[in-house]
């Protein structure tokens, strides 16, 4: 099956309700597939802890669409993590093709608009990290989307995440 509608969620953080409202966004616009930016289960300690903080219910919430779920390491996700979870996050980066795109996942601390992975122009670099959602092109041409944080917005953005719809990929506020 090629891959047409992909909701892009990152930096949960441990924060089941504001994912819960994100994955049922997702379901009702037909994600087919979700893509994982990382900073999953633990809130980070620059973060302190987050409302409703609850690691073991984020877990549970994505293993239930393990299936469904393409995802890589952020910067606050750890191998003890990755023993709570049915599907592999550990990965700095991974591929995917979709519709008329090819997109670059990673989580931002490794690569973003600074230090660009050796991708090809036309290809997506998808990342979080910043907690600020934001879709541009650089001076290079490179296209780079990311889809904030569904639980800890930062610099005045919302709550919020990135969908792909077959054609063009966008940022749905929570």
């Amino acid at each position: 099956m090629v891959v047409m509608k992909i909701a892009f969620i990152s930096d949960v953080h441990g924060v089941p309700s504001t994912l819960e409202a994100a994955l049922k966004k997702a379901d009702e616009l037909g994600a087919e597939k979700i893509a994982l930016l990382g900073d999953l289960l633990y809130h980070g300690p620059r973060n302190g802890v987050p409302n409703f903080y609850d690691p073991v219910k984020v877990a549970e919430l994505l293993n239930a669409r393990a299936s469904q779920i393409i995802a890589v390491r952020g910067n606050c996700d750890a191998e003890v993590d990755q023993m709570m979870l049915k599907f592999p996050i550990m990965a700095d980066y991974q591929i995917l093709e979709a519709g008329n795109e090819t997109f670059f996942l990673t989580h931002g601390h490794l690569f973003n608009e600074w230090k660009l992975p050796p991708i090809g122009i036309g290809t997506v670099m998808v990342n979080g990290h910043t907690h600020i959602a934001e879709k541009k092109t650089l001076s290079c041409g490179l296209k780079l989307f990311n889809p904030g944080s569904v639980s800890l917005p930062k610099g005045g953005t919302a709550k919020s995440f990135g969908f792909y719809d077959g054609q063009n990929y966008d940022i749905i506020l929570l």
